[in-house]
C-alpha cells in the first residue's frame, strides 16, 4: 500500500498554493495582520496533513504487527511522539 495516496498529496499542494501566495503579499507589501493569517491557515493545515499522514501510517502498521502476532505499543508510542514533536 502506498502509504501517502493522493488525498495527501492534494493536501500539500494546496499547501503549497498557500504558501506561494504569502510569499506573493509579502512582495507586494500586504499588511502583516493579513500576512500572519495566512501563516496561521497554512500552519493548521499542515497539523491536519500530519495527522492524517501519521494516522494512515499507524493503521498500516498496527494491521502489519497484528498479523505478525506483535505487540503494538512500540508503535502507537511513536506516533504520539510523532504527533506531540510537531507541535
Amino acid at each position: 500500500m502506498n502509504q501517502y495516496d493522493e488525498k495527501v498529496k492534494h493536501r500539500l499542494k494546496r499547501i503549497e498554493g498557500q504558501v506561494k501566495g504569502i510569499v506573493k503579499m509579502v512582495d507586494e507589501g500586504k499588511d502583516c495582520r493579513d500576512v500572519v493569517n495566512q501563516m496561521s491557515a497554512v500552519r493548521n493545515a499542515l497539523d491536519r496533513a500530519i495527522g492524517v499522514v501519521v494516522s494512515a501510517n499507524l493503521e498500516e502498521c498496527i494491521r502489519e504487527q497484528v498479523e505478525k502476532g506483535e505487540e503494538t505499543d512500540d508503535a502507537i508510542k511513536e506516533a504520539v511522539e510523532l504527533l506531540v514533536k510537531s507541535r
